[in-house]
Parts: structure tokens; sequence; C-alpha cells
């Protein structure tokens, strides 16, 4: 899934102690994301950046039709890089229309860069450095690839691939326990059981489809291309979520 927020200032004059102080406000103008697609699923073969430029498109023109060219600094969130090329956030961007002269940079806190994305937006914002800033995250787990250390020369024996999805994404880093098994051990600890989770999981879904089938997320949807370039004129490989339907992977 790919989130994208276009954030603006509005600067209100107050009085502190007496003196005149600018408080810049921030505001949050347009919203937009693409459907969640499943692993493997409909958007498997679509690069995070392409998706990303694609909502970067679709949020400036919610925006009274914004120019690219009025943004002062674009913030995306992304964990998986590996193999994606220099600086996906700049990828992103360019795609978008965006002028180079704009800066864009990217943000890696896991499951939080989109919203760190957000909250770094509204810093340069609040500190005057930028007033039109688009923040976001993007990403493509399916197209996370193996990584095989051949820097070295290998004189005989195997060399084995490191799937990065595990090792950049899902693998603690200090416990090397994978995040399945935290949640199972979390659920252990505090006695959630599985069919707690089972029913959980089950509502969840059956809101979300009733939410579809309503369109209670129309307004916030962006039906995914194939690429970004004349994305307006291509037939969208997905239009709402997707939902996996499979067992899950860490333990029965």
């Amino acid at each position: 899934k790919n989130d994208y927020i276009l954030i603006m200032s509005e600067a209100v004059t107050c009085k502190t102690g007496g003196a005149p102080d600018a408080v810049r406000q921030v505001v949050l103008v347009s919203a937009v994301r693409t459907p969640v697609g499943k692993f493997m699923g409909a958007l498997a073969e679509v690069p995070a950046h392409v998706l990303g430029a694609q909502c970067i498109r679709e949020v400036l023109r919610r925006a009274n039709d914004l120019s690219p060219a009025d943004v002062d600094e674009v913030v995306l969130g992304q964990v998986l890089t590996s193999g994606a090329g220099q600086n996906p956030a700049r990828q992103a961007a360019k795609l978008a229309g965006i002028p180079v002269e704009v800066p864009a940079h990217l943000v890696n806190m896991l499951c939080g860069s989109g919203l760190r994305a957000v909250v770094t937006a509204c810093q340069a914002i609040q500190c005057g450095s930028s007033d039109l800033v688009v923040a976001g995250g993007q990403e493509s787990m399916s197209l996370a690839p193996h990584l095989l250390h051949m820097r070295r020369p290998v004189k005989f024996g195997d060399r084995t691939a490191q799937d990065s999805l595990m090792c950049d994404g899902l693998t603690d880093a200090f416990s090397s326990k994978h995040m399945g098994v935290t949640a199972e051990n979390v659920a252990r600890r505090y006695g959630v059981s599985r069919q707690d989770q089972d029913n959980f999981a089950c509502l969840s879904q059956n809101k979300a489809e009733k939410a579809q089938r309503s369109d209670l997320f129309k307004e916030e949807l962006l039906p995914a291309a194939a690429s970004a370039v004349g994305s307006d004129q291509q037939e969208p490989l997905l239009r709402q979520d997707e939902f996996r339907a499979t067992a899950p992977p860490w333990k029965d």
C-alpha cells in the first residue's frame, strides 16, 4: 500500500508576552492511497516508486490542481530498498513531474516509516524550511530481492541467498527473531488465544468487505496502474484492497 498526504502551512499571528510571533500551523490539504495489494498479487511487478508517483500526481490534482513545481519538499517512508536504485523518493517525485531542484529524501523506521515521514514534513513546515510538502510511504514486498554476497571470491563451496524481505523488514536486528514469532510470544504471554485472533481477523475482514461494497473508501482510493506515465488511460491493475485467505506462516 502507498499512502500520500499533501501538507501545507498556514501562518497565524499571535502575541506572546507582548511580542508578535508567527506560529505556523500545519494543514493536511489532500490525501490518497493505492489499494492494499496482497503479497505476489496484482501489483507484484510494479515498483514502489511507480505506485508512489501515481499517488503524488493524484494528491496534487485533488488539491486544486497544484503544480508539481509548487512543492518544496518530498519525504517518503520505505523499508525495502535493496535493488530499488538510488533514493526511491527522488525516483517517485521525478516520475510524478516534480522538478529535480525540489529536495526528496527517504525515511526508514520500519513499520512507522510512512508516519515518520509525515512527522518530518510537519516539522519542516513548523520550522519554516518548507511551505508545501508531499509526505507518505511506498513499499513493494513482492519485489524485495534475494541477496547473494559475492564481493569476495568463492574458491569452493556453496553460498546461501538471503531474503531481503526477511532480513531488512521482518527480522529483529538484535534478537534475530522474526516478528511473526514475536507476535506468537506476545499472544502467549498475555493470554490471547488463536480463536480470539481468528475472530478479530474475521470481523475486521467482514468490516473491510462491507466498507468496500458501500464505497466508503472511494474518496481515498486511487486505482493502481502498471506505470505512472499515462496512468489515466491505462486499465488499472487493482481497484480495491486485496485480501489473503491463507493460513498463518509462523505456527499452527
